[in-house]
């Protein structure tokens, strides 16, 4: 694959293809980082089953691997993960490494009820 950036000057692959889809999900994590300890607050910006896109005040840097503990409506869940990109202008893209069974059911109980709100109410 080539590279190639966009207007914002971050670079993308062309080609790329996502394995799941990404949904526009709001949900507030804390990311610590494994090595050192340290802990952000964010917000998720778009959430799939394999990985997010995250708001905070604070990014890791690219590579870092990171605990994230996602909570929505009661529930948590964790999950092990890796940042793949940090810009201040996009956030921090995250890979999920490793996920519990449970906690990948709390992930898919959450995008199956929000793909099961009404389009103009999201």
């Amino acid at each position: 694959m080539r590279p190639t950036h966009s207007e914002r000057g971050f670079t993308v692959e062309r080609g790329f293809v996502r394995r799941t889809p990404r949904y526009s999900f709001v949900v507030d994590v804390e990311v610590t980082d494994i090595q050192s300890g340290v802990q952000i607050r964010g917000r998720t910006k778009q959430l799939s089953l394999l990985g997010c896109g995250l708001e905070a005040l604070k990014l890791f840097p690219k590579g870092t691997n990171v605990t994230i503990k996602f909570s929505h409506r009661g529930a948590d869940a964790k999950v092990l993960a890796r940042v793949v990109y940090a810009s201040a202008e996009l956030g921090m893209g995250i890979a999920f490494t490793s996920v519990e069974r449970e906690d990948e059911r709390i992930l898919e109980w959450w995008l199956t009820e929000y793909l099961s709100i009404p389009n103009q109410e999201k």
